[in-house]
C-alpha cells in the first residue's frame, strides 16, 4: 500500500497465507491496493470485514485512515474457511457478521481486538473452520501454481483433468473470477516484482509473457489503475 506504513509476514500455521498490519500516517494519501487473486479477513476499527478478490485497484477502503490488521488467504483458500463462494465477494468489502453467526463474530472480534498477536487469533479462527479440505477441492493450489508459472488456461485445465468449462466454473467459486482473469492478475504481480528489482520493463514484458512493453503498460493501467512507473516510486 502506497502512503501507509505496511508490514507483513507469512502465517505460521496456514500455508500460503500472510498476516499483515497497516498503520496510516497522518496526512498521507490513502493506499492503493492492487488485485492479487486473494481474499482477506480484516479487523477495521471494531469490525471484522471480508475483503473479496479485486479485479481492479482499490484506493483507500472502508475505515480508511484507521490502523488495521488482516489475514490474507492464499488464492482459493478463503471460501473453504468462510463457507461461501469467492464470487459472492468480488470487488466488495463485506462485514463478517453477514457471513457467520453474529455471536461467533462478536466473540472473535473481541478476541482479535484484545490480543497481543491479533494475526495469530485470526489464524486460529481460520484453521478451526478450514479443517482438512475435501479431495475434490485440492486442485486449487495446483491451478494457481500452473497459472502463476505462465501456463495457458487450456494447459492448466488438461493438467488437472478438467475441461476449460469445468475449470471456469470451479474458478469462479474458488477465486472469484475465471482462470483467464486470475492469470492476468498473477502475471501483473510477477511483472511488478521483477520491475521493482530493477529489471527493464521491456525485459520484464518478455519474461512474463506480455506481447511487448506496450501490452504490459495496458495491463497495468487496466488492473492497477496507474502506469507501472507510479508503482515503482517510493
Amino acid at each position: 500500500m502506497l502512503g501507509d506504513v505496511y508490514s507483513e509476514r507469512p502465517a505460521e500455521r496456514l500455508p500460503g497465507a500472510v498476516v499483515w498490519r497497516n498503520t496510516p500516517r497522518p496526512g498521507d494519501p490513502p493506499g492503493r491496493v492492487l488485485p492479487d487473486g486473494c481474499m482477506d479477513l480484516i479487523l477495521l476499527g471494531d469490525r471484522l470485514v471480508v475483503a473479496g478478490p479485486d479485479t481492479r485497484a482499490l484506493v483507500g477502503h472502508q475505515g480508511a485512515g484507521l490502523p488495521c490488521v488482516g489475514l490474507r488467504f492464499a488464492p482459493g483458500q478463503a471460501p473453504l474457511v468462510l463457507g461461501e463462494p469467492a464470487d459472492a465477494f468480488v470487488d466488495a468489502r463485506v462485514a463478517l457478521a453477514e457471513v457467520w453467526p453474529e455471536r461467533t463474530v462478536r466473540e472473535l472480534t473481541e478476541r482479535v481486538a484484545l490480543a497481543e498477536r491479533p494475526g495469530a487469533v485470526l489464524q486460529e479462527a481460520a484453521l478451526a473452520r478450514l479443517g482438512d479440505p475435501p479431495a475434490e477441492e485440492r486442485w486449487r493450489p495446483a491451478a494457481v501454481a500452473a497459472l502463476d508459472a505462465g501456463r495457458s488456461v487450456a494447459e492448466t485445465a488438461r493438467g488437472l483433468g478438467l475441461s476449460q468449462r469445468q475449470m471456469h466454473r470451479r474458478s469462479l467459486r474458488a477465486f472469484g473470477y475465471g482462470p483467464k482473469t486470475l492469470a492476468r492478475v498473477l502475471r501483473m504481480r510477477r511483472a511488478l516484482a521483477l520491475a521493482r528489482c530493477g529489471e527493464p520493463l521491456a525485459e520484464v514484458a518478455a519474461r512474463v509473457g506480455y506481447a511487448d512493453q506496450a501490452h504490459l503498460a495496458r495491463e497495468f493501467r487496466a488492473l492497477a489503475g496507474v502506469p507501472v512507473g507510479r508503482l515503482l516510486t517510493p
